[in-house]
């Protein structure tokens, strides 16, 4: 569980908690999906098969990654610029965009 707290967050709502069944609903489908390769490796399947269900695995991966990122963005980033508008202090919102810039870079690696 994160229990991270950023100076402008209030309290522990993150920008997904309103879709978190949603994404936990996809999770455990992904889930489903790798415990599947696992058993196609296991029964000894055509390897272009189970590269076909890992190219589909890492694709829903990305969705839940760009689905993060969009709601960090419109959560936390739009919070920050918020409260450095009430605050005056720019230092909330610029280290929340290094933030998400940092985690879209690893996205992209």
């Amino acid at each position: 569980m994160d229990t991270h707290q950023d100076p402008g967050d209030h309290g522990p709502e993150h920008g997904y908690t309103k879709d978190k069944a949603a994404l936990e609903r996809r999770m455990r489908r992904i889930e489903g999906q790798v415990r599947g390769v696992a058993k196609m490796i296991d029964e000894d399947k055509y390897c272009i098969d189970i590269l076909t269900q890992i190219s589909a695995i890492n694709a829903a991966l990305h969705k839940v990654s760009v689905q993060l990122v969009e709601e960090h963005i419109g959560h936390c980033v739009v919070g920050a610029a918020e409260e450095s508008l009430r605050t005056g202090d720019n230092s909330i919102v610029a280290d929340k965009v290094s933030e998400a810039s940092a985690a879209i870079a690893r996205l992209v690696r």
